[in-house]
């Protein structure tokens, strides 16, 4: 079992910032892949960003490019993202989710666990 928790969340103004970090507890893997997905309002869950700890290689949505950025401390087992010039849009619960596979999914039912989400509101 691998335990993920999410912080970070809450109420920004459109242009701020915010920082989400995952921390993971548990078992340990090998080859272990984050993403980072949201959902916002009525809308589906969608991939954010994705990282492969081993690799560094990181994926973002085409909405997010530029603006956020994904990073990991692997001596912490934590994954944070770095969200900039933030958007009303942007606004949805943000997931942390585990892959134990040697590369990343933008698909969530490839992610094997998951943390209850925290939420991101921006106004505008």
């Amino acid at each position: 079992q691998v335990q993920l928790v999410e912080s970070g969340g809450g109420l920004v103004q459109a242009g701020g910032s915010l920082r989400l970090s995952c921390a993971a507890s548990g078992r340990t893997f090998s080859s272990y892949a984050m993403g980072w997905f949201r959902q916002g309002p009525g809308k589906e869950r969608e991939s954010v960003a994705r990282i492969s700890w081993s690799g560094g290689i990181s994926y973002y949505a085409d909405s997010v490019k530029g603006r956020f950025t994904i990073s990991r401390d692997n001596a912490k087992n934590t994954v944070y993202l770095q969200m900039n010039s933030l958007k009303p849009e942007d606004t949805a619960v943000y997931y942390c989710a585990a892959r134990n596979a040697p590369s990343t999914s933008p698909r969530p039912d490839e992610y094997q666990y998951w943390g209850q989400g925290t939420q991101v509101t921006v106004s505008s």
